[in-house]
């Protein structure tokens, strides 16, 4: 017979090495997100499918709805997570509809913003994201004159697509890491412009009128999308003479930032610039718990909400 004592060590420190596995484990799974519903939306010219988030304890108002597009490689779930959208709408009172790219769409998840016929109102991605967020303000009851759309990488240039070509149902846009709408026509452009960040315009002309109010963010170290595209954006919105602009400068969360603000006529901000100093392709002051998020800069979930909060839909000429 075994000795007793060895054979109680070796349990204690199997059991203890199990513990330990189990609590690490347990550290290193993200927290549980708010309940989403799932569903798909389907059109005559395609189909996605989506979750939404519904924020408790909200009735009798009907409430802004923002529409969040995924980057390449990530999914509503992670996009949530890396950008804490639903703890921020759920104090402050917004529906968030987060469409999803299936691989059979686009092999790495991305949106399809550099195809011509993803450019154009009516047609392929951009009317089944639009028809998207019309289904969500009819059978949610959301205001419609508080629509918004936001995205990152490919989320974001498909955001600054939407908003040009569907100025009557989005309000305002948010372009994170993302490129202008005409800024590529194939795979190859697009490579080109998101790498030297040199634009040749490609896209068709636009069906959609002036910009609308956007917020762009962008980190000027940004390896994947080159930075200067944040500024085609910017650039692309105000189209043409810009007013004055106000400039400042700052530091939050270990991040350097400049943030530029051009005024509409109503005194409300038409665009804003928020460059992030020193930081790559990443969510500016996002969850590290999703992917493609930096904790450090500022917070631009929080900003994003900030602006669309005083952005209404504009009456169209």
């Amino acid at each position: 017979m075994k000795p007793f004592a060895p054979m109680l060590s070796r349990w204690l420190r199997q059991a203890t090495n199990s513990l330990r596995r189990a609590l690490l484990r347990r550290a290193n799974t993200p927290a549980p997100l708010h309940r989403f519903d799932s569903g798909t939306f389907v059109t005559t010219v395609g189909a996605r499918p989506y979750k939404l988030f519904v924020p408790e304890g909200f009735t009798g108002e009907p409430l802004p709805l923002l529409v969040m597009l995924h980057g390449c490689k990530q999914d509503p779930d992670d996009f949530a997570r890396g950008t804490r959208m639903n703890d921020l709408a759920q104090q402050q009172g917004f529906l968030v509809l987060y469409p999803r790219q299936p691989p059979r769409s686009n092999a790495a998840k991305c949106w399809n913003w550099f195809m011509p016929n993803d450019q154009r109102r009516g047609s392929g991605e951009p009317a089944v994201l639009a028809g998207m967020a019309r289904d969500v303000v009819a059978t949610h009851g959301a205001d419609p004159d508080r629509v918004y759309v936001a995205g990152l990488s490919a989320g974001g240039a498909m955001a600054a697509i939407l908003s040009r070509e569907y100025p009557d149902v989005f309000a305002a846009a948010g372009v994170h890491s993302g490129l202008p709408q005409g800024a590529a026509a194939d795979v190859a452009s697009a490579l080109a412009v998101m790498h030297t960040g040199r634009l040749r315009p490609f896209g068709p002309s636009r069906s959609g009128g002036p910009g609308v109010p956007t917020i762009v963010f962008h980190g000027d170290v940004d390896k994947t999308v080159h930075p200067a595209n944040g500024q085609h954006v910017v650039d692309d919105v105000l189209a043409g003479t810009p007013p004055p602009a106000q400039i400042t400068r700052g530091e939050h969360k270990g991040r350097l930032f400049t943030h530029t603000v051009f005024p509409g006529r109503d005194g409300r901000p038409f665009v804003e610039h928020w460059e992030v100093h020193g930081t790559g392709h990443a969510w500016s002051g996002g969850d590290p718990a999703g992917s493609y998020a930096d904790p450090h800069g500022p917070d631009a979930s929080k900003e994003l909400l900030r602006f669309f909060g005083l952005q209404r839909r504009r009456a169209l000429s």
